[in-house]
């Protein structure tokens, strides 16, 4: 069995107001990142926030570093 390589990218969302958000949730891509910073890990940030799901918010900060100049700005 030959395992099939697919890029994963984070989903994400730019919404009316210019805010850049998890797809599909109403938590900013600036709410996980800050708590990222904070020490959070992908499952803490999870519990914190029930409406992430655990492969989102692992894309999301994987995408975070990544692009980590650009999301900065």
């Amino acid at each position: 069995m030959t395992l099939e390589m697919i890029a994963e990218v984070a989903s994400l969302t730019t919404d009316a107001d210019g805010v850049i958000r998890i797809t599909g949730t109403r938590i900013p891509l600036a709410t996980v990142i800050t708590a990222f910073h904070q020490g959070a890990t992908a499952e803490t940030i999870v519990q914190q926030f029930s409406t992430l799901n655990l492969a989102d918010v692992y894309a999301t900060i994987g995408y975070y570093l990544h692009h980590q100049v650009d999301v900065d700005r």
